[in-house]
């Protein structure tokens, strides 16, 4: 009988060491390549140029009903976020020199009040 595979699950997710409470988390990795469309007789782009790559994040964090719990998003500049498996195996992650570029809320009928948050990442770190 063939042992079954693990796979990671749950992340926590470190803002500057302070354990946050979030709901979801997308990382986006933006390569920076562009292709390069020139004119020739395939009609068809020749190759790529190599630009600038960027990491942009993506958190929804439900809002505490104590102010003071809640994590001032909107002033995080050069913050170190990691996230980390909820498991002994896998690898911790880290996004150095973070900020904040956008801060919204979000009230639904059936769900609770939430926080949708974007920010992006200078380097990622596999430690």
């Amino acid at each position: 009988m063939a042992i079954p595979k693990e796979y990671l699950g749950a992340i926590v997710l470190e803002v500057d060491g302070r354990e946050i409470e979030i709901e979801s988390y997308q990382v986006d990795d933006d390569t920076g390549r562009k292709l390069v469309k020139t004119m020739n007789r395939t009609g068809r782009p020749s190759g790529f140029t190599q630009g600038v790559g960027e990491y942009s994040l993506s958190l929804t964090a439900p809002i505490p009903v104590d102010a003071s719990e809640e994590v001032d998003w909107a002033s995080i500049v050069g913050a170190k976020l990691t996230h980390y498996p909820s498991t002994t195996t896998g690898k911790r992650i880290s996004f150095l020199g973070c900020f904040t570029l956008k801060v919204s809320e979000k009230y639904q009928v059936d769900n609770e009040a939430k926080r949708d948050i974007t920010m992006a990442a200078i380097k990622r770190v596999n430690e």
